[in-house]
């Protein structure tokens, strides 16, 4: 990832009447959908000059660095905007293997049969160790 580069990327991402674009983290080895989360102008600047990925919390109203708490950080390979400009995709090489907060590879471990929801990835770390 470049680290030196103008803002004028910044310009092209069709940011939401919030100022948040949609943010997909792809795990650039396998292809497998990580997690989805928001980014705002900051978070996505910062996420070029990091090369690891940050993003905007709603709930907190305030930028995170995925990873700075729990160690399972996201190194950013390469930064994709949609054709609508409204979606972003990173690839990311995904550092201890876990993205999601309950301690899995994934953050979509659920599907659905038989109108029922069905957990199919295991917990490959405990959050209360990822988070004490």
């Amino acid at each position: 990832m470049p680290t030196t580069m103008s803002d004028n990327f910044l310009d092209h991402v069709n940011f939401d009447g919030n100022g948040l674009v949609a943010a997909i983290a792809q795990d650039a080895n396998t292809g497998r959908i990580l997690m989805m989360a928001w980014m705002n102008r900051e978070a996505l600047a910062a996420t070029v000059a990091k090369g690891e990925a940050v993003y905007f919390s709603r709930s907190r109203q305030s930028l995170w660095h995925k990873g700075e708490r729990s160690g399972h950080t996201q190194k950013v390979k390469e930064i994709r905007l949609d054709c609508d400009g409204d979606m972003i995709c990173l690839q990311v090489d995904q550092v201890g293997g876990i993205a999601c907060h309950t301690g899995r590879e994934s953050c979509l471990f659920r599907i659905l049969k038989d109108g029922q929801w069905h957990t199919t990835d295991t917990v490959l770390k405990d959050p209360n160790e990822m988070y004490s």
